[in-house]
């Protein structure tokens, strides 16, 4: 498979936007070895984006200290619709960030904050599978879509908003219905602690629990 060129490399937004309800704190600051989740998510994006970014509310880090906002060295994207109405919200923000800091980007990498496993060539191979200008790609792995981890086409932007203008359209794969979407299928992982899903969402402390356990099998 041919790499993405450096000079054609997306910009990518972690979306951390949503309220942990299961998971009783705020994801970007759980830790798992040692680091955060947020920390986790950023080193696996960095090697493969033109530039990084954080969806999440703007007083994310009024209550841990200016040293904790610094320490994340990512700029902040808040969501541009008001009432946090979930991840396309975010999605949106991201595309919105996205045409004006990199006016030349077609598509913008989003992915959640819960998933420290990201594969190392996530970019390359949703790249790889991008028919137009238009097209979404999304990451598939063991049978399920992982649709808030994709390429997101820019110029969808305007059609987002207006489909989220309708209360009722909260869906991310009601709005993939309407638009041309290619799905990239990603291998499990072989580990001594049984198959790791590169998706794998920290939703839960149980999730984490099992987080660790791959973690140290492949340390």
């Amino acid at each position: 498979m041919t790499a993405v060129e450096q000079s054609t490399l997306p910009p990518a937004v972690i979306l951390a936007g949503g309220l942990s309800r299961r998971m009783g704190t705020d994801k970007t600051s759980v830790l798992l070895g040692g680091r955060t989740l947020l920390a986790h998510v950023a080193a696996r994006l960095r090697p493969q984006v033109a530039s990084l970014a954080l969806n999440a509310p703007p007083d994310l880090f009024e209550a841990r200290g200016r040293e904790e906002a610094l320490a994340t060295d990512l700029p902040l994207v808040p969501d541009t619709l008001a009432g946090r109405p979930g991840p396309l919200a975010g999605i949106l923000a991201a595309l919105r960030h996205a045409r004006a800091t990199a006016p030349s980007a077609s598509h913008v990498l989003v992915a959640p904050v819960d998933s420290p496993f990201l594969p190392h060539d996530l970019v390359a191979r949703l790249h790889a599978a991008l028919t137009g200008a238009e097209t979404i790609a999304v990451a598939h792995s063991l049978g399920a879509m992982h649709p808030v981890c994709g390429l997101w086409p820019v110029v969808l932007a305007d059609d987002l908003e207006s489909f989220l203008a309708e209360p009722d359209n909260r869906r991310v794969k009601a709005f993939l219905a309407r638009h041309s979407t290619a799905a990239v299928d990603f291998p499990p992982i072989t580990t001594a602690a049984g198959l790791l899903d590169p998706f794998l969402n920290v939703n839960t402390p149980g999730d984490l629990t099992q987080a660790h356990l791959f973690l140290e099998t492949r340390s």
